[in-house]
């Protein structure tokens, strides 16, 4: 019964523990059992940036062909002005004296100024949303991160049905290493394969019953992509991506990743559109925790997000900027909204990222839902495991116990990323 309960043991696609898609972003696998299965909501990672090379003159900023969309100024201090004399003898007669003389004439003049033009350090952002490897070299994205969900739930028992406490708080925190290893076919596209481990601990915090708790740890999620940059000029960059991702005992999920940036100054503003269709092993997903009774039976309890469905669909909108505050600082903010199946979340990131180099960069990032219509929804209440009075035996099955309130619906996501090219 315990391989069976790991399931579902994972919060749901868009309600539990959600980093990144990246950022980032990745949202945790979703609870389910043998046949009610969970599903993950996953995000793309966002891999790619965008090169960055110029020169600054006094008169005119060149670009190279990959366009930065950000100019460090360093105009020239040299003065271009000069004067020149020039002396020559005139020879004349005065109206007042038949002697010669001799006069000096002084010509002032100005030349041309001098254009001076120097380069500057190339500068390739790896905490950049758009970020991937150039051609022949390898890009690394780690991921570490701490995911916190929680939300309560009131009961309301299933006519016939007792339960003991109608009232308890559901608890999910996660610790997870998520590494993304890309490689550079061309300047514009690129390969990567992913894989992530998660420690997690789950609660049915009770008002008054003793708690339900379950640790859950593992090598639970893998994926391969390919990511495509089909534009990079002066003013725009754009990128089109494409994962298939496995969450064990989970589901398949097939994600494609489109984002659009406007260069402006030292910025990008940038759109992003995902979707995501998720083919479930079983036919339900949702929170869950298993174990045993005292009698030594197994037994589960679980809060169904939805059931008799073998997939849903995901889609998910938003937009974010993207400076540079200086030459190794950088900020990233990023507003998403999205469609989970059975509800609607929006939520903020904010990111700031460290690059000393060229090839190594930090990027702390922060994540938070400021808006879930998972508040006031009313989901299914299973029980795995029960006596049964007509039997008058424990029976090894799923019943619906009623109905579960939820309210005061939290979730947010800390990280770091240990960003490398080489």
């Amino acid at each position: 019964m315990k391989k069976q309960m790991s399931l579902f043991v994972w919060a749901a696609a868009v309600l539990g523990l959600s980093p990144v898609w990246a950022a980032t972003n990745v949202r945790p696998r979703a609870a389910s059992s043998a046949d009610l299965t969970g599903a993950p909501a996953m995000r793309s990672r966002d891999n790619v940036n965008y090169q960055k090379y110029q020169t600054r003159s006094t008169t005119t900023t060149y670009q190279s062909r990959d366009a930065g969309d950000l100019y460090y100024s360093q105009p020239s201090s040299r003065s271009a002005m000069y004067k020149q004399y020039d002396s020559n003898t005139r020879l004349g007669t005065s109206a007042y004296t038949s002697a010669t003389t001799t006069t000096t004439s002084r010509n002032v003049r100005t030349t041309r100024a001098e254009t001076v033009r120097s380069e500057l350090k190339r500068k390739y952002y790896l905490a950049h949303p758009f970020f991937q490897p150039l051609k022949g070299k390898f890009g690394s994205v780690t991921d570490l991160s701490y995911d916190m969900n929680s939300y309560d739930i009131a009961l309301t028992p299933a006519e016939g049905i007792t339960i003991s406490d109608t009232r308890a708080k559901w608890d999910a925190k996660a610790f997870s290493i998520k590494e993304d290893f890309s490689y550079g076919i061309t300047d514009r596209l690129a390969v990567i394969a992913m894989a992530k481990y998660d420690s997690t601990k789950y609660k049915f915090d009770w008002s008054t019953a003793p708690d339900d708790k379950m640790d859950d740890n593992g090598l639970n999620l893998w994926g391969l992509g390919a990511q495509w940059r089909f534009i990079d000029d002066a003013k725009w960059i754009g990128t089109l991506s494409g994962y298939f991702q496995h969450q064990k005992d989970i589901a398949n999920s097939y994600i494609l990743d489109l984002k659009g940036g406007y260069k402006v100054s030292r910025s990008t503003i940038y759109g992003v559109l995902r979707g995501w269709y998720v083919d479930f092993d079983g036919n339900s997903y949702g929170n869950g925790i298993t174990g045993t009774t005292e009698e030594g039976n197994e037994a589960s309890i679980f809060i169904a997000y939805d059931t008799d469905v073998d997939n849903v669909f995901y889609v998910e909108g938003g937009i974010g900027a993207f400076t540079v505050l200086d030459e190794d600082w950088t900020l990233n903010l990023e507003a998403v909204f999205g469609d989970y199946d059975w509800h609607n979340q929006a939520s903020i990131k904010g990111a700031i990222g460290w690059q000393p180099n060229d090839w190594f960069a930090l990027n702390l990032y922060a994540k938070t839902a400021f808006y879930d219509s998972a508040d006031d929804k009313k989901l299914g209440y299973w029980a795995y495991g029960y006596w049964s009075e007509e039997d008058a035996a424990y029976v090894n099955g799923w019943m619906k116990q009623g109905d579960a309130k939820l309210s005061d619906y939290k979730e947010t996501t800390i990280g770091l990323q240990a960003i490398f090219q080489f």
